[in-house]
């Protein structure tokens, strides 16, 4: 059998005297709130705050040409991005970050290890290598684009001094290229000289060189146009 549902209670309305009663407790009481609001402990420091900008800065002659300051693809953004993200920022490194993309040949790096690129810039890949040249290696020779790119690759992530002060440095492929400092650039073995070193990404360092290494032959004819 089912019971009458209990009828809500009402609370007791103060009426005008109540209220004055309230209002005079909380004149009493406003004083004190507030001297110890004044007299509390300080407010703890916050802790998240942005650390200090600790990227490195790029140098070398091409620098000046590329993002700087607040401007998207600046070097304190790329720092904090994968290598293959931060590339695609690089506005002169279209020609390296496809190859890249398309040969997968980071791949092949030993996990944890880092990675540093040797990164030539289009200009130097159109000196380089003709257009119907280039489009055949990306197209249909996955292999000799693998073993040209892991000429610009070394293990670790170094910065342009360190490869300076030992001398040489192994690239993926096996080869040993000595590597000397040449006032405000680096030359690479007696075919390239950094022309903007020591951009930073998440394990990874990115120098820009203006020649291409590795043991392909010269394709381009000096016209930048494809041949007939």
């Amino acid at each position: 059998m089912s019971h009458p549902a209990t009828a809500p209670r009402h609370r007791r309305s103060r009426g005008p005297h109540g209220a004055r009663r309230v209002r005079r407790t909380l004149g009493l009481l406003l004083p004190t709130l507030l001297l110890a609001a004044c007299t509390g402990s300080p407010a703890a420091p916050r802790t998240d705050a942005a650390p200090a900008n600790t990227a490195p800065q790029p140098t070398g002659p091409l620098c000046a040409a590329l993002p700087t300051g607040t401007d998207p693809g600046n070097p304190s953004f790329l720092a904090g991005q994968p290598v293959e993200a931060a590339l695609r920022w690089i506005p002169t490194l279209t020609t390296f970050e496809a190859a890249l993309r398309t040969s997968g040949v980071l791949n092949d790096l030993p996990a944890g290890e880092g990675v540093t690129l040797l990164a030539p810039s289009d200009d130097a890949f159109a000196a380089t290598f003709s257009e119907d040249n280039w489009d055949d290696l990306m197209t249909h020779h996955t292999d000799q684009l693998r073993t040209l790119l892991k000429a610009h690759l070394i293990t670790g992530n170094h910065p342009i001094a360190d490869l300076t002060t030992a001398g040489t440095a192994t690239t993926l492929d096996g080869v040993t290229v000595t590597v000397t400092r040449t006032g405000p650039t680096a030359r690479l073995g007696d075919r390239a000289d950094t022309v903007c070193a020591d951009y930073q990404a998440t394990n990874a360092r990115i120098h820009l060189i203006n020649a291409v290494l590795g043991p392909l032959p010269v394709t381009a004819d000096g016209t930048g146009h494809r041949a007939h």
